[in-house]
C-alpha cells in the first residue's frame, strides 16, 4: 500500500506490464510499492508507473487504488503500531485531545504521575463544563487546579461558562482529518466536522498527551446511507434516534458509523455533530462524516476556513454493513423509558401529559436548534404543568442567540435560563418532581440520571421539545407553526474565556491542588489466580450510572477516590462499599453490555480501589473494557450463557490467571458449587501485560 500523489488515491501494486517508454511522475510514490505479479489489462482507473532497470531499459507497473472507506484513510494516515485487519490491534497517534472536569482531574493527576514536562501532542484543551455547581469548596479547588495544571503543562483551559467541550472543540478546534482523543463518550461529536473522534477514559487521555499512541481494535466501518432531504419539523436528533432503532445500544460495538450518500450535503456541520455525538449511545468506537463544501463554509463562518480539508470515502468502498435512510420519509421520533433505543414516533405517543422540557447539552444547543425553539414559542406561554430549562451549549451560540432576538422569546414564554454546561444532562440539577414525565434534548435517559429515580426521561428533538411545552402533552411539532431560522453570515468569535498555557517558563507555574484532591489510589501486580466471592450479579445493560452514578451529590468527588467510592452500584445494591470491605474484595458477574455510557474510568478506579478484581460478563461496552484493563480488573468473557446464570452472588470463584495468553481460554472454578466452567477473552498481548503489572499506570513506571 502507498499514496500515489499523482493520482491522489491509496494504490495497492497489482501487476507487472510490459515495457514502455514513459518515466513516473515526479514525487509518485507508487513505485516504492512494486512487486512482481501476473500481467492484466489495466484496470478503470488504474494507476500506471514506471522505473527505470539497472543498466537502461524501463519496466511499467499497474496499480489500481484500493478503495477505501474515510474511516480507514483516517487511521491509515495516523497508524503507529499494528496491521489494519479487522479486529486486530492497532495504535493511532492522537493529534488533539480533550477532557473535562468530572474526569480531567485524574487525568492530570496521572500525567503528573508520568513525569511528563510538556504535553505531546498538537493541541490538547481542558474544559470546565460537568461541575459547575459550587455548592462546597470541591468543584472550586478543582477548576483551580485544572486551570494550574494546563498553564503548566501545555493545555488550553475552557473556563466554567464558556460552554461544552464538545459544541466548543467543534466550534474552535474541531479540524478535519484529525484524530481526537477525550475523556468523555461523546468526543465523537467532532466527526460532525470530519475528525475520528474518540471517547476514553482519562489514563487512556493522559497517555495520549503523553506522546503514546492510542490503542484499539481495527473497527469495522458501517454505512448509513442518507438520502432526500428533512422535513420541516423532523430534525437531525431523528436521524440519530432511526439509527438507534436500526441497532439498538449495543449495535455499534468495534464498529466505526460513516455516513455517506446526497443527503450528507442537506445537513448542516451541527445537524452532523447531533447525529455523531449520539453514536455514543450505539456503542460505536465513533462515527463520522465527510468533510465538504458544507464542512468549508461553517468553518469559514468561524473563521477557520484555513483548516479545511476536503474527505471523503473513496468510490466504491467496502463496507461491513450498510443501511439507507431516507430523510424526508422520516417523522418525528421519542426514545421512551429507559434507553435511547426505546424509539417510538412521537405519534404513537402524542397526547401524554408531561412535567418537565430541558433543551440544549452537547446535542441540541446549536444556533438552529435554539433559533428554532424560539420561533416554536414565540407569543406562546409554556403551559402551567411544564417546567421548561434552557441550557445552552456555548457562550458564542447564547451571546449569537441573544443578538437575535431569540433569548427574549423563550424568556418570555415562561422558560428558565442555565449556564452554558451539561447541566440536567449529567443530574447537575433540574431533576424532575415524582413520578415525572421529562422530555430532553439530551443523549441518555438510563434510569435514575435525571436525580429523580422514579422520573420516566424521554429523548427528543427540540422542535417536539418546545412544541410539547406549550402543549403540555407530548405533541408533534409537524402541527406547530413557526419559521426555520437562516445562520449568520459569520459566527460570534470570542475566546477570551480560553487561556493559553504558560510557553515561557512553565517550570515557574505553581500547580494548586485542594484538600479534596486525593493522590492515585494504586493497584497490586496480577496473581496468578483470583480467589474472591460474587459480591454483585447484575443483568443486561448495566450502565456506568449504574455502576458509578453522576449528579451533584456525587461528581464533586472524582478526584477523591475514597470518598466516591461510597457511591459504586449505590441504586443496584446497598452498602456495596461495605460489603466489597467485609469480603475483602470480589467478582462481578454481568449480563450483555455491560458498562455502556459514559467514558469515566471511576466505573473502573473505584471498583479497584475497592478490591474488585475480576469481572465476568456476557458482553462488555468498548471503553469500559478498556478501563477494567486500564486499572487492573480482569474482563473475561462466558462462553456459555448458562454459566451465567448458574451462578448466585455470594459463590466464590476461582479463576485461574497463571496462564493468561492471547486467544486462550480461562478456566473458573465455583468452589460453592463445586462446578468448572471456561471463559474466553478479547484481551491483547499489551492488555495482558497490563492486567500482569496491576494496570496501566503501574506498566508505564516499571517502564521508566
Amino acid at each position: 500500500m502507498g499514496y500515489c500523489s499523482y493520482n491522489k488515491i491509496y494504490i495497492e501494486v497489482l501487476t507487472l506490464a510490459p515495457l514502455c517508454g514513459n518515466l513516473p511522475k515526479k514525487g509518485c510514490m507508487c513505485s516504492r510499492s512494486m512487486v512482481k505479479g501476473k500481467a492484466k489489462a489495466l484496470l478503470p482507473g488504474a494507476c500506471m508507473v514506471h522505473k527505470l532497470r539497472r543498466g537502461g531499459g524501463k519496466r511499467s507497473v499497474f496499480m489500481t487504488a484500493k478503495a477505501l472507506t474515510l474511516t480507514e484513510k483516517i487511521l491509515k494516515e495516523h497508524l503507529v503500531t499494528g496491521e489494519m485487519k479487522k479486529g486486530e490491534p492497532i495504535g493511532i497517534r492522537i493529534d488533539q485531545t480533550l477532557t473535562q472536569d468530572a474526569t480531567g482531574t485524574m487525568a492530570y493527576l496521572q500525567l503528573e504521575a508520568m513525569g511528563v514536562g510538556q504535553v505531546k501532542t498538537e493541541l490538547s484543551v481542558s474544559y470546565v463544563d460537568h461541575n459547575t455547581l459550587q455548592s462546597g469548596f470541591e468543584n472550586a479547588d478543582d477548576h483551580k487546579y485544572l486551570q494550574t495544571v494546563a498553564k503548566k503543562h501545555g493545555v488550553f483551559f475552557s473556563r466554567p461558562g464558556n460552554g461544552i467541550c464538545h459544541q466548543v472543540h467543534l466550534e474552535r478546534f474541531g479540524r478535519p482529518g484529525a484524530t481526537l482523543l477525550g475523556s468523555d463518550s461523546h468526543t465523537p461529536t467532532g466527526g460532525g466536522i470530519g475528525m475520528l473522534a474518540i471517547g476514553a477514559g482519562g489514563l487512556d487521555v493522559a497517555c495520549a498527551m503523553a506522546g503514546e499512541p492510542f490503542m484499539l481494535n481495527t473497527p469495522r466501518v458501517v454505512e448509513v446511507h442518507l438520502t432526500g432531504k428533512l422535513s420541516k419539523g423532523v430534525s437531525a436528533k431523528d436521524v440519530i434516534l432511526q439509527v438507534l432503532s436500526l441497532l439498538t445500544v449495543k449495535g455499534g460495538v468495534g464498529k466505526v458509523i460513516e455516513y455517506t450518500g446526497e443527503g450528507v450535503a442537506t445537513l448542516s456541520v451541527p445537524e452532523r455533530a447531533t447525529i455523531t455525538n449520539m453514536g455514543a449511545e450505539l456503542g460505536a468506537t465513533t462515527s463520522v462524516f465527510p468533510s465538504d463544501e458544507v464542512t468549508r463554509d461553517f468553518l469559514r463562518r468561524e473563521g477557520r476556513e484555513d483548516v479545511f480539508r476536503a474527505l471523503a470515502a473513496d468510490a466504491g468502498a467496502v463496507y461491513d454493513e450498510r443501511y439507507d435512510i431516507d430523510l424526508a420519509a422520516l417523522e418525528p421520533l421519542i426514545a421512551l423509558p429507559h434507553m435511547p433505543d426505546v424509539v417510538k414516533t412521537v405519534r404513537e405517543v402524542a397526547g401524554q401529559s408531561i412535567d418537565q422540557v430541558a433543551i440544549g447539552s452537547c446535542t441540541n444547543s446549536s444556533y438552529r436548534d435554539i433559533m428554532t425553539v424560539a420561533s416554536i414559542l414565540a407569543g406562546k406561554r409554556v403551559a402551567p404543568n411544564v417546567s421548561l430549562v434552557l441550557s445552552p451549549g456555548s457562550r458564542q451560540v447564547l451571546q449569537m442567540v441573544t443578538e437575535a432576538g431569540g433569548l427574549q422569546k423563550i424568556l418570555a414564554a415562561g422558560a428558565r435560563l442555565l449556564e452554558c454546561t451539561c447541566g440536567p444532562c449529567i443530574g447537575m440539577g433540574q431533576s424532575p418532581v415524582t413520578d415525572a414525565w421529562s422530555l430532553r434534548t439530551f443523549n441518555r435517559n438510563f434510569k435514575g440520571r435525571s436525580g429523580t429515580l422514579s422520573a420516566n426521561v424521554c429523548l427528543v428533538s427540540p422542535e417536539t421539545a418546545a412544541y410539547s411545552a406549550i402543549r403540555g402533552v407530548i405533541a408533534d411539532p409537524r402541527e406547530a407553526d413557526f419559521e426555520l431560522p437562516v445562520e449568520p453570515a459569520a459566527f460570534l468569535v470570542d475566546d477570551t474565556m480560553i487561556y493559553a498555557p504558560e510557553k515561557e517558563h512553565p517550570e515557574q507555574v505553581e500547580v494548586v491542588q485542594g484538600p479534596n484532591i486525593r493522590p492515585l489510589p494504586e493497584n497490586t501486580p496480577l496473581a496468578p489466580a483470583i480467589e474472591k466471592e460474587v459480591v454483585i450479579k447484575v443483568g443486561d445493560n448495566i450502565t456506568t450510572d449504574h455502576i458509578m452514578p453522576a449528579g451533584a451529590k456525587v461528581l464533586p468527588y472524582r478526584s477523591n477516590i475514597e470518598k466516591i467510592s461510597e457511591f459504586v452500584f449505590r441504586d443496584v445494591q446497598a452498602d456495596f462499599k461495605a460489603h466489597c470491605q467485609a469480603a475483602g474484595g470480589g467478582v462481578i458477574v454481568a449480563g450483555e453490555n455491560y458498562g455502556q455510557g459514559s467514558s469515566r474510568e471511576h466505573a473502573a478506579l473505584a471498583p479497584m480501589y475497592l478490591g474488585i478484581k475480576a469481572v465476568i460478563a456476557r458482553s462488555f461496552a468498548r471503553i469500559h473494557a478498556a478501563n477494567l484493563v486500564n486499572f487492573g480488573i480482569v474482563p473475561l468473557l462466558f462462553d456459555e450463557a448458562a454459566d451465567y446464570e448458574a451462578i448466585d452472588e455470594g459463590d466464590v470463584l476461582r479463576i485461574d490467571v497463571s496462564a493468561l495468553a492471547v486467544g486462550a481460554p480461562v478456566t473458573v472454578e465455583n468452589r460453592t458449587k463445586k462446578t468448572k466452567f471456561s471463559t474466553h477473552h478479547a484481551l491483547s498481548a499489551l492488555d495482558i501485560e497490563l492486567l500482569q503489572a496491576g494496570g496501566k499506570l503501574n506498566y508505564i513506571k516499571n517502564k521508566q
